[in-house]
């Protein structure tokens, strides 16, 4: 009450030192909320070290928040020293426990190799059981799995499910592969109309890789109006994110003096931004 103001005015100080005698008593709710205190350096000078101690008391008493932010902080270095086989120890009990973002964590962990040993299906499992909880990283990675056929059958029309699922929960990449999926006709018909939207959903939230197709889209009249003007204004946001598709884009534009004033000067800058960027082809131009 005292620490949110929820009740009573707010006063952080107090609110931890209610948590601090509850906590001391070992109250695990508490130490977590006393963890997260130090964490933020509210009512209390922040300390990671602090933050850390408290969150493995509660941790150690079964907590599954706890249990998972411990993890976080063995993974991150935070108050402990990095250490990425805890961190999978303490998100896996965690994860047994129910809390999805444990098990999208965990799943994580097993599908790169990261403190524990490399097991593609045991993270689709775990993937799938944070997904069926509605984490939208989880529904992403579910995705990403049957795109590429690693753990489970190759399945575009699977991979699109469940982009869609994370995509309408506003992750801005499924946003963007969905629309990938509508531009190729992989998983779904073809649809330009449909890919411009999910593109422009992405886009909107800044993702780069949106951005430059939703620029494609208005340069070719593919699903929207043919509009130069457009194009180049999703061309400039998405090469200003450091995008070298887009940033050769913008070059060719001003070499050929598409919609604008033909610009040598700023043609060349733009191809030496994508050939930065590893882009050959702007590397080509530039020889």
């Amino acid at each position: 009450m005292y620490y949110n103001g929820t009740g009573a005015a707010q006063d952080p100080a107090e609110g931890v030192r209610w948590w601090r005698k509850a906590a001391e008593q070992g109250d695990a709710a508490s130490q977590l909320n006393l963890g997260q205190a130090y964490m933020e350096g509210k009512g209390v000078a922040q300390d990671d070290a602090e933050a850390f101690s408290w969150y493995r008391k509660a941790a150690e008493q079964g907590f599954a928040p706890a249990e998972f932010l411990t993890g976080q902080m063995y993974a991150f270095g935070k108050g402990t020293a990095q250490y990425q086989a805890e961190a999978v120890r303490w998100w896996r009990k965690a994860a047994e426990h129910g809390w999805a973002y444990a098990q999208y964590n965990l799943g994580h962990a097993l599908a790169n190799g990261t403190g524990t040993e490399k097991n593609a299906a045991e993270a689709l499992s775990w993937y799938r059981k944070a997904a069926g909880q509605g984490n939208a990283d989880a529904e992403r990675a579910l995705g990403n799995m049957y795109i590429s056929g690693e753990g489970v059958k190759r399945d575009g029309a699977e991979a699109v499910r469940w982009w869609m699922k994370a995509a309408e929960q506003g992750d801005s990449v499924s946003q963007y592969n969905v629309g990938q999926s509508y531009l190729q006709g992989d998983g779904v018909g073809q649809d330009f109309p449909e890919a411009a939207r999910w593109y422009r959903r992405a886009a909107e939230q800044g993702h780069p890789g949106a951005e430059y197709n939703l620029g494609y889209l208005y340069r070719e009249g593919k699903g929207v109006p043919q509009d130069n003007a457009e194009a180049l204004s999703w061309f400039r946001k998405a090469a200003d994110h450091g995008n070298a598709d887009a940033q050769y884009a913008l070059g060719v534009i001003y070499a050929d003096g598409t919609g604008v004033p033909a610009d040598n000067e700023a043609a060349a800058s733009w191809f030496d931004a994508a050939c930065r960027n590893g882009l050959e082809k702007a590397c080509d131009v530039r020889r």
